[in-house]
Formats: structure tokens, C-alpha cells, sequence
């Protein structure tokens, strides 16, 4: 890839397998809003736009300084998404069309402990009104940037009651939320620890947060701390392998089983029709 200065805007070229609307847009991430001029978001305590022009990538409000030390790791760049596509395209005919669809999705290496809060609120909703209480949760209590806010921090969280926040509107997920600020901020749970636990471990580790099980867990996993063998189960997901994988596993989808998950969620998603 070749990194270019262009005043507020840096320019990336030869970036490949990247499709914004498909990564940004496809449940892994809840503060990406698409516009005319292309994706805009915060992350890292920066907000950028983002746009794709063929393989030129262009990151406005940003320096080269931060797509090498910030962007290149969020959008997962190093990774040959090209040849995981190819390997795991083999393991099924289905599976094979999905990734071909989907060619364009990147597994985000997003911050641990937004993922953790964001996937707690996404439990029994949907992913207009997940954003809308991400959005008031970060107005309430984030810091404030030019042109938006901080995801608030754990400790900033654990310093409240139930009812500070009644006004996101997130109903009994609330009190998750609170108990997953109090148990990180205590090291009750350890999230960087995650990273290296053996996979069973780290599951165990999140489940310790009241309203977090197996599903949360596994896309906290995945989208925050890139165990990229998770491969989270919901509804859509639970139809997808009971009709178009029905002899196989979660486990059957090998050590990239998280992309092979995002290539199959967003193909059934897109193409309800196979599900009668």
C-alpha cells in the first residue's frame, strides 16, 4: 500500500478485498454513519470520513501518522483477505457464493470495551435502535470532540446508578451495562486478557458480566479482540447453518471460522428468499 498526504485527507492505495459499506455497515460496528461524502465515524478517540475510490482508499481528517498507527490495524489491512476467502471458499459450495457477495467485509479491530458495551445493547434489537442508544450513551457521557463524542469509558460508566440511565431508552440492558463497567474497572474481568486465553477461557472470562453469554461473548471476542476463530450464533445465523449448512458445525469453519461467519450473516441477510 502506498500512503499519501493530501492536507486533511490521506490517500491509500492498493487496497484490496474492502468494501465500506459491507464492513462498516453490517452490524460489527454501531457509530458509522453513511453520507454523501462517504462513511463517518469516531474510533480511538479520532472522527474521520472514509470513502473508497476503486483501491485508493481516502481517510479524511486524518494524517499518515494515523492511518499507520490507527486505521491500517481498525480496518484489519494486514491480512490477506484474499487468500482466507480463497481457503475457506472450498469448504462448502454455499460458503463459497457467500464469500464471493460478501468479498468486501473486514473484520474490525475495534476497542475491547465499546464492543463489550455495544454488543450487551444489541441483545433483542436491531441495529437502527442499537445505534440510536449507542449515540445517546455517547452524547450523555463521552467526551466531547469536534463534531461528536467519545465512547464514555468504563470508569466513567461504573460511576452511575440505573436510573442516569433511563434517558438512552435501553431498557433492561441497563443494568448489564453497569455491571460490565464495575467488573472491568475492578479487573473482576480483564479484557486484554482475552486476547491470548485459550478461547473457552476467554468466553468464561466475559461471561462472568451479567446478560453476557455465549453469543455476546463470542462477538465481543471476534469484533473487539480479533479471535477471529469466533463465530458468533443468532438468529440469523441459527437459520443460516440449520438450511444452508446443515451437516455442519460452527467448528467446521477452521481458524478464520469469524470471517466465514461475517460472509455467510450478511449473504442470508441480503437474501431472505433461501429461507422460504
Amino acid at each position: 500500500m502506498k500512503v499519501t498526504q493530501l492536507n486533511g485527507t490521506v490517500r491509500v492505495d492498493g487496497v484490496t478485498d474492502l468494501d465500506l459499506a459491507q464492513t462498516l455497515d453490517c452490524g460489527q460496528s454501531f457509530r458509522w454513519v453513511e453520507g454523501r461524502d462517504g462513511f463517518t465515524g469516531i474510533a480511538f478517540g479520532k472522527r474521520v470520513t472514509m470513502r473508497l475510490d476503486g483501491e485508493s482508499l481516502y481517510i479524511d481528517n486524518a494524517t499518515a501518522e494515523d492511518f499507520e498507527s490507527i486505521w491500517k490495524d481498525y480496518l484489519d489491512l494486514d491480512l490477506d483477505y484474499g487468500k482466507i476467502r480463497s481457503d475457506i471458499s472450498k469448504l462448502h459450495p454455499v460458503l463459497d457464493e457467500a464469500a464471493g457477495y460478501a468479498s468486501g467485509i473486514r473484520i474490525l479491530r475495534q476497542e475491547p470495551w465499546e464492543a463489550l458495551c455495544t454488543f450487551i445493547i444489541s441483545q433483542n434489537n436491531n441495529i437502527k435502535r442499537i445505534k440510536g442508544i449507542v449515540e445517546r450513551l455517547c452524547e450523555s457521557f463521552g467526551d466531547q470532540i469536534d463534531g461528536g463524542y467519545l465512547f464514555p469509558s468504563a470508569k466513567r460508566l461504573a460511576s452511575l446508578e440505573r436510573e442516569d440511565l433511563a434517558p438512552l431508552r435501553a431498557g433492561f440492558r441497563d443494568k448489564y451495562i453497569l455491571d460490565a463497567a464495575k467488573k472491568v474497572v475492578s479487573g473482576e474481568v480483564e479484557l486484554e486478557k482475552c486476547r491470548a486465553l485459550p478461547y473457552d477461557e476467554a468466553r468464561r472470562e466475559l461471561m462472568k458480566i451479567k446478560g453476557v453469554g455465549v453469543k455476546v461473548a463470542d462477538c465481543v471476542l471476534l469484533f473487539g479482540l480479533h479471535r477471529v476463530e469466533a463465530f458468533p450464533v443468532d438468529v440469523w445465523m441459527k437459520r443460516a447453518l440449520e438450511t444452508l449448512f446443515p451437516d455442519m458445525e460452527p467448528s467446521d469453519f477452521g481458524e478464520y471460522a469469524g470471517i466465514a461467519q461475517q460472509y455467510i450473516f450478511h449473504y442470508s441477510r441480503m437474501h431472505p428468499e433461501l429461507f422460504g
